[in-house]
Order: structure tokens, then sequence, then C-alpha cells
């Protein structure tokens, strides 16, 4: 089995393998606005390309912004986010959380510089994984998001990890050090989209084969 030292060689392994040309700056699109927000509930349990369709109803209803989305009438955005499924479900997570958003900050810009993940934690519909998202995404926080695609490609090294807190440890403790503070929100950012791009580049079945990063290691 190929070695795998720590996350800061896997984050130069993939590196090499320009794994996100063509893709946007930061990975995620619209990196840095409440669109991120609201694909980070859209994406749960959902393909991206079903959440890019939702995102793109959203727009052309003009209702892709926290105070539209609290205001509109929940069987209207039920219908607009459809492609994602879970529509029922998201929905009412969506619109729950843009209130909460405006009660709490006033407004996107406030939420993205103060909100906590704590804050986010509280909030129904929202788990580890999307408060992480909106936080490292969204908000261009040092924070490390990891999925399934983490979990699925550190498995295919031999590595496996109990919990979700476990696994982002471990990518932590790799990158936390070796760059510049004002770095990390980049460096996560990029470390978990190589990871996303890599598993669905090279997945076999429920499987990764890691051939292609071993020499790189």
């Amino acid at each position: 089995m190929v070695e795998l030292p720590d996350a800061n060689a896997l984050y130069s392994a993939l590196e090499s393998l320009n794994l996100l040309e063509g893709k946007p700056p930061m990975w995620w699109p619209e990196y840095g606005t409440f669109t991120v927000v609201v694909g980070a509930v859209l994406t749960q349990n959902s393909q991206w390309t079903r959440v890019e369709q939702s995102l793109a109803n959203l727009e052309t209803a003009g209702v892709l912004n926290a105070e539209a989305i609290a205001n509109t009438d929940l069987d209207t955005l039920m219908e607009l986010i459809r492609p994602s499924g879970l529509f029922k479900n998201k929905a009412k997570v969506l619109q729950a959380l843009s209130a909460a958003l405006l009660e709490s900050y006033g407004g996107f810009e406030t939420f993205r510089d103060e909100v906590s993940r704590e804050w986010l934690l509280e909030q129904k519909g929202i788990g580890p994984e999307t408060a992480d998202s909106i936080l490292c995404y969204a908000c261009g926080r040092d924070v490390m998001v990891v999925d399934a695609y983490t979990s699925r490609l550190l498995r295919a090294f031999g590595f496996e990890h109990e919990s979700y807190d476990a696994l982002q440890a471990w990518c932590v403790e790799g990158i936390a050090g070796r760059f510049e503070s004002q770095e990390l929100p980049m460096i996560y950012a990029l470390l978990h989209g190589m990871i996303v791009e890599y598993v669905k580049r090279y997945k076999k079945g429920r499987e990764v084969d890691v051939g292609a990063l071993a020499p790189l290691l």
C-alpha cells in the first residue's frame, strides 16, 4: 500500500495533477457570496449538477438572497429548488436559516464577517459539513471541509477515521503550521476541492485508485 505521510504531502501531490484546471479560483463557484450558503444546503444528498439547476431557478426568479428566501412563499420556494431533491425539507431549512441570518446579523455581509461555527450548528438542518462549507467558501475562513470524498480517499491509503472531527483533525494537523495564516483559507478550500475532483476522476465503484498519486508522494 502507498504510504501517505500527512495532509501537506497529499496537498502537494494533488496540486501536481492540475485537478482544478478550468475551475473557479477557489473551486466552489461564487466564492464569498450568499449563493454558497444556499448551495451548501442544496448539495446535501444531491449531485452538483442538480444544485446548479436549483440555483439557476432561484436567480431567474430573483430569489437568490437572504431577504427574498426568508419572505418567499414556501411552496414557491420548494418548486424552485425541486431539482436538488429533498426540496420540502431543504426549503424549510433555507427559509429558517435566512430568517435567522437576518435577525442575528442584519444581512449577509455582517454574517460573513461575524458568524461562528457554533451559531451555524444551532440552526436546524445545518450539520458539521454544511457549516464548514459555509465558513470556508462563503465566509473565507480557515476551515477545512471534509466529506465522503475525503473519507474514501484516505481509506484507500489505509486510514480509517471514526468521526467527522477526527477526519478533519488529521487534515488540519498536516496543514497548520506549514503555511502563513493568511494563506490557510485558500489552502483548505483548494485541498478539499482537489480531493473531490480526484475521487470523481479516479473512483472505481466504491474504491479509489491512488496510483496517480503514488509517484508524487
